[in-house]
Formats: C-alpha cells, sequence, structure tokens
C-alpha cells in the first residue's frame, strides 16, 4: 500500500477505521479496504478474484469511493450511498416524514436534497383549521436544527442542499436566509432558476411570483430586482448558488419516470425523489508514468481503473443496505452511479501545464471523453453479464445497452482526497500550503504542497525565506526570485481567473451525464459585478448548477491560506 500521510491517517482514525464498544480502534486502514473489497465483491459470481481486484484497487491510492462506503461496507446494515434527495409535499404529514427518514439518512452517513417550492407560502391559508402557513423558510430552519443534532453516522455533522425555485412567493426570504449570523448553517441553498427567467432577465422583463397552492400570481416583480438580490447575497455569503433546472431536465436519462426538481448537498448529482448518489473518484495523480525525467498521462492504467470503478460502483447499489423501501426501489431500477475525478491539479502540474491555459483546458476535454466513454463501455459490458437497468426501455439510451442510467460525476471528493494525498476534484491548488479547519472536532491540518516542495528542491530555489513566504501567503506570485513558467504551473485557485474557473467546469461538463461540483474561488476584493457576469455565464454556458465563494465571506471557513507561520492576520 502506497503510504499514508499524518493527516490521512489522523482522518482514517478519526471517521473511517472500526472501533468496539469501548471506543477503541480495532481496525488498520489496510483491513478497512479488504472489508470494503469482501463486502463489495460478494455480489460476484468470481467473488474471491473481484475481492483481489477491489482490494489492490482501494490500496493503491488509485480510486476511492464515497465515504459512507469506506465507513460502513461490511458493517450491520452497511448503508454505502453519498447523498439523497427526498420529496417534501404540501402537507404536514410528507414534512415531518420526510424530516425523519432525513435523521436516519444522516444517522447512517448519507447527505439529503430537498426542494422546497410545494410548500404554500408564508401567511398562505391553511383550510384545515383556518390558520396560516409557517412557509418553507421555518421549515428549513426547522430541518437545519435538526440535523445539527444528528451526525453523519456519529462522524460528520449532516449535510443538506436546500433549493427553492425563483418563482416561488417566498423567494426573496429564501435567498436571504443565510444573511444572519443565526442564519441555516446546515444547508448549501440554491435557487431553482429557469430558462425562461433567464430569457425574461435578459430582456428586462418583470417576473411572476406563484402560490403553488393555487396557482395564482401573487405577485409581480422585476427580473433584474431577484437577479441583484441573488448575486449581493452571494457575493456577502457565498449563498445562494443556482440550479439551473432546465439544462437539468433536458439531459436527465428517465424524463417518462418524472422530472428532476433537487440535487445532491454539493450539486453534483440531479435526481428524482427518493435516488441516491453512489459516488467513487479516479485519482489522477496515480494514472502518470515517467520518462527521462518527465511525466506523461497513462491512459492504459486509466482504462483499466475505470473498468474496474464502474464494477466496483455497480456493485455498491447490489450489496447496499437500503433504509426505506422507496429507496431501494427506484436506485436499483435506474442503477445510478458517478464516478468521477481528483487529483486534476497535481496531473497539470505532473505534466507541467499551467490551470490557466489553453493546454489544460483541451487536456479536461480529451480526458473526460475518454473516461466517458470508457465508462459506458463498461456499463454496456456490464448489462452483457448482468442485465439492463430495469428502467432502461423508459430511458434515452433504448438503443444502447447499459447497465446504468448515469455512470459520471465530478464531485468535490472532500476527506477522500486528503487519504489519497492529492488535490481536490477539478479544482486548482487551493493554496500551496493552507490551514484545514473544523474537520476533525475542531482539529487543524496543515498542508503544503509536496509537488511545490519537489519542484523548488529541483530547481534550487527551497530556503527558509520562500517556505516562510509559502506559509503566510499560500502563494508565490509575488515572489520576485521564482521564473514565470514556474508561477505559471503552481497559481493557486485564488490567483486564477474566474473566467478559467468557470472553462474548466465546462470542459468536464460537456462529458459528464450527472453534473459538476466545482466552487468558483474568488479573491475577497471581488466585486458584485463580477458575480453576476458568473452566474450568467454559467447559464449560457449550459452549466446544471453554479456555485462560487468570496475568500473571507464566511467566519468558519475550512481552507484558509494563511497564518501557517503565527501572524494574526487571519
Amino acid at each position: 500500500m502506497d503510504a499514508l500521510t499524518k493527516n490521512a491517517i489522523q482522518i482514517l482514525k478519526s471517521r473511517y477505521l472500526l472501533r468496539n464498544k469501548k471506543g477503541e480502534l480495532i481496525e488498520t486502514p489496510d483491513e478497512m479496504f479488504m472489508r470494503v473489497a469482501q463486502c463489495i465483491s460478494s455480489c460476484e459470481k468470481k467473488s474471491t478474484f473481484y475481492r483481489k481486484q477491489f482490494y489492490h484497487l482501494l490500496k493503491s491510492l488509485k480510486f476511492l469511493p464515497n465515504s459512507p462506503t469506506l465507513m460502513n461496507a461490511g458493517t450491520k446494515q452497511g448503508q454505502l450511498s453519498a447523498c439523497f434527495v427526498l420529496p417534501i409535499e404540501d402537507n404536514l404529514d410528507s414534512i415531518f416524514t420526510t424530516l425523519k427518514n432525513a435523521a436516519l439518512i444522516h444517522q447512517s452517513g448519507g447527505g439529503t436534497g430537498f426542494n422546497f417550492s410545494k410548500l404554500r407560502p408564508k401567511k398562505d391559508l391553511v383550510s384545515s383549521n383556518n390558520g396560516t402557513s409557517s412557509g418553507p423558510i421555518a421549515f428549513i430552519k426547522m430541518y437545519d436544527t435538526a440535523t445539527e443534532y444528528v451526525k453523519q453516522g456519529g462522524k460528520r455533522r449532516g449535510a443538506n442542499m436546500g433549493i427553492l425555485n425563483i418563482n416561488h412567493p417566498d423567494i426573496e426570504k429564501f435567498i436571504t436566509s443565510k444573511s444572519s449570523k443565526k442564519a441555516i448553517e446546515n444547508f448549501n441553498i440554491s435557487v431553482g432558476v429557469t430558462d425562461a427567467f433567464m430569457h425574461a432577465l435578459k430582456n428586462n422583463q418583470s417576473w411572476e411570483l406563484i402560490n403553488p397552492r393555487t396557482n395564482k400570481v401573487t405577485k409581480t416583480v422585476p427580473t433584474q430586482f431577484l437577479w441583484n438580490l441573488i448575486i449581493k447575497e452571494a457575493w456577502k455569503t457565498g449563498d445562494p448558488g443556482i440550479i439551473f433546472l432546465d439544462t437539468i431536465n433536458k439531459h436527465n436519462p428517465t424524463p417518462s419516470i418524472g422530472r428532476i426538481e433537487a440535487t445532491n448537498p454539493c450539486g453534483e448529482v440531479p435526481l428524482l425523489s427518493f435516488e441516491s448518489c453512489n459516488l467513487g473518484s479516479i485519482n489522477l495523480s496515480k494514472m502518470v508514468i515517467k520518462k527521462n525525467s518527465y511525466y506523461t498521462l497513462d491512459w492504459n492504467s486509466l482504462s483499466k481503473t475505470i473498468q474496474l470503478a464502474i464494477r466496483f460502483l455497480d456493485n455498491v447499489i447490489t450489496t447496499n443496505y437500503y433504509l426505506l423501501p422507496e429507496i431501494e426501489s427506484i436506485v436499483k431500477n435506474n442503477r445510478k452511479i458517478g464516478l468521477g475525478i481528483m487529483g486534476w491539479a497535481e496531473l497539470l502540474i505532473l505534466l507541467e501545464i499551467p490551470y490557466a491555459s489553453e493546454k489544460a483546458l483541451n487536456l479536461a476535454d480529451s480526458l473526460m471523453l475518454f473516461i466517458k466513454k470508457e465508462s459506458y463501455q463498461a456499463s454496456e459490458n456490464l448489462a452483457k453479464e448482468k442485465g439492463v437497468f430495469p428502467n432502461w426501455s423508459k430511458s434515452t439510451f433504448s438503443n444502447i445497452p447499459l447497465r446504468n442510467a448515469t455512470c459520471n460525476s465530478i464531485a468535490p471528493t472532500g476527506t477522500i482526497s486528503v487519504i489519497a494525498n492529492t488535490s481536490y476534484s477539478i479544482e486548482p491548488l487551493f493554496a500551496l500550503a493552507y490551514k484545514r479547519v473544523g474537520i476533525l472536532d475542531n482539529q487543524t491540518q496543515i498542508e503544503i504542497n509536496e509537488l511545490f516542495i519537489q519542484k523548488m528542491k529541483k530547481s534550487g530555489l527551497w530556503n527558509n525565506e520562500l517556505k516562510n513566504e509559502v506559509l503566510n501567503n499560500g502563494s508565490i506570485q509575488n515572489t520576485d526570485t521564482i521564473p514565470l513558467q514556474i508561477k505559471a504551473i503552481f497559481q493557486t485557485s485564488l490567483d486564477i481567473p474566474w473566467q478559467y474557473h468557470l472553462k474548466h467546469q465546462k470542459k468536464f461538463q460537456e462529458h459528464t451525464d450527472n453534473a459538476v461540483s466545482k466552487t468558483i474561488n474568488l479573491p475577497e476584493q471581488t466585486t458584485v459585478n463580477e458575480i453576476s457576469k458568473i452566474y450568467k455565464t454559467a447559464w449560457e454556458y449550459e452549466l446544471k448548477g453554479i456555485t462560487i465563494y468570496r475568500y473571507g465571506s464566511k467566519s468558519n471557513q475550512v481552507l484558509q491560506k494563511c497564518n501557517l507561520n503565527t501572524s494574526k492576520n487571519c
């Protein structure tokens, strides 16, 4: 097994490795990988063969599944899915049943996504008792409070996505719902935006807000007013993001089964009600060959990894423990999986390609197209071996026999990137050195990029002065002693123009059947007008969602680029 870093071992001990009733560790990382491989291969006719295959895949850190699979595979009632979408209808029975189901999901290690748009607005009539409705915001706060007290799997705080459509009468209150210090803390929130709204915005038209109970217009407002409110709040707090509902449903693989109205907490998987996402990511920093001191992409190794990873994720659906019969039914009927990537930034560094370059965008295009084609081929092979997904005849793939309704998704890869010792998802390096705060009972992890240190030593540039510069600022862009070519390769998230962040998301989305979770990290001095341009461009690029984060706009920021050295600036 590749050596695990100190940070990786810290996370594994805190969250993933099994403990006895006394709370004592009873498992090593190697035993964890074997436990997972044993469970996921148990449904195979050649179970011994695939147990070995999966074990080597995991321990090599070439691929890792989502956290609940690592935590729960091979345990009693092992719930292996990362996230779920649950429906909320306009009645108390539905609201509280869904709340109970969400609590069970959080307890098992999963996250939840909801669209609250069917709920009648605040102060609307409740005919059963001649009272008035509390409105969706009140119920979101109730869900938020419940989440606070039910940690995911007892190991992490619950994660939620809350969506309200742009035509709901309470949309203004929703947009500003995270602006106060006592705001909703356990939800990402996004506005469900339609093409009709974006066209109305383009033409400076008014917009009708419609009561979902009566389907009658309650108010007409300028589209620009709502847009400005969204942008101002996103600038201020990072929320709300936007979910482009029509773009999502344009690519819905099973439109006859239902319209997609919500996503998982980070937005990379649009799901029907009761569907779950079963995710895993390939570590691109392991997909290279070194020849004459230079690295090239190992396409053969990547192909083999994709084939095995798709089989692994499909087996997750078979071996999973389902908390609700509704979840089991639709998940097994559609068999959606999401194979993605991590280590994109490190791959570019190894290949000496700047993130903010056309060369990087061209590679993103060819790489993700390759991953998509190989994934579909793997799913087709599984369909011949095990059968197509049951809803296949009702899908848009009725001419291609596939085992899975979706195959690819670009997830954020939070802690699994730390375990794999690589960069998050398709993000650039957040900083060359940074603090990771509050992820393990408020412990702090310090991260200094190893590839950067290696490059500096090889170039004869590594010294205490440069080390202190990086520890204090997280960047080398203002360092005179570093050649421009090296500076370009090691540009960090806040150094890179937003246009390139967005272009990377576009390239990966073009070949991803689910969606791409990407945060457009922005410098503190970013203007409201620039954020407006980013959100509009995202729609023009036919992205399925967009999220920005202006540095320093939250007091409890997980990643911090400075104060690694003792300064008081953070």
